[in-house]
């Protein structure tokens, strides 16, 4: 095992890990965006790819639903949370936040799936905004990460007022995809919580003695 210059090893460091969690999470609102644009007043892609409830056909749209909005004040709504909590759940790691956005994305839809009524169409990005932010508020009590229950702590006093919408007070909301959004953060952060590293075994007679 060698050593390079400090700050030049294989871990990245704190700085690199935040730009690309940050350009990352633009990236993606980009694509929200561009996908709104592309498919314009028609919202024939979103009305394809929308999740339309117990139809076996429609399972697959679970994902692409997650990206589809239904014009520019709904992708407005969505972008700036997504971008927040995803930063702050990416900066973690990139590839555990992809594990991450696809528990919750098929906890979300298949919730949708299970339980929007018949004859409705959903899709929308806030399936995933609302389990991020169930992630991060459970994320730092399930690792026992000082920094992390601040960071769920603050997030919580800042968005803690979305939370109402996991009940079904508006019309044409899709509560249900909040709901098991929450729901599928809550797991994510369960399912794929880091694992402590081992503890080495202390060398022989390094430890009290038996005798003492």
């Amino acid at each position: 095992m060698s050593y390079g210059p400090r700050g030049t090893g294989t871990q990245p460091s704190r700085r690199s890990r935040a730009v690309t969690a940050g350009t990352f999470m633009l990236s993606w609102a980009a694509l929200l965006w561009f996908l709104t644009a592309l498919d314009g007043s028609s919202g024939l892609i979103v009305s394809e790819y929308g999740i339309e409830p117990r139809q076996t056909d429609e399972l697959a749209d679970i994902f692409p639903a997650a990206f589809l909005h239904f014009g520019w004040d709904h992708v407005a709504a969505n972008t700036l949370p997504l971008v927040i909590f995803g930063f702050l759940a990416a900066v973690r790691g990139l590839g555990r936040f992809v594990g991450v956005v696809l528990v919750i994305i098929v906890t979300s839809g298949l919730g949708v799936w299970l339980t929007a009524p018949d004859g409705t169409n959903t899709a929308g990005a806030s399936g995933v905004v609302f389990g991020l932010f169930g992630y991060l508020l459970v994320r730092g009590f399930v690792e026992r990460d000082a920094l992390d229950i601040t960071v769920g702590i603050t997030v919580l006093l800042l968005y803690g007022s979305i939370l109402w919408g996991v009940l079904p007070t508006t019309s044409g909301v899709s509560w249900q995809g909040h709901l098991f959004g929450l729901i599928g953060g809550v797991i994510a952060a369960f399912w794929l919580r880091r694992t402590p590293p081992r503890r080495r075994p202390a060398p022989y007679g390094a430890g009290p003695s038996p005798w003492s």
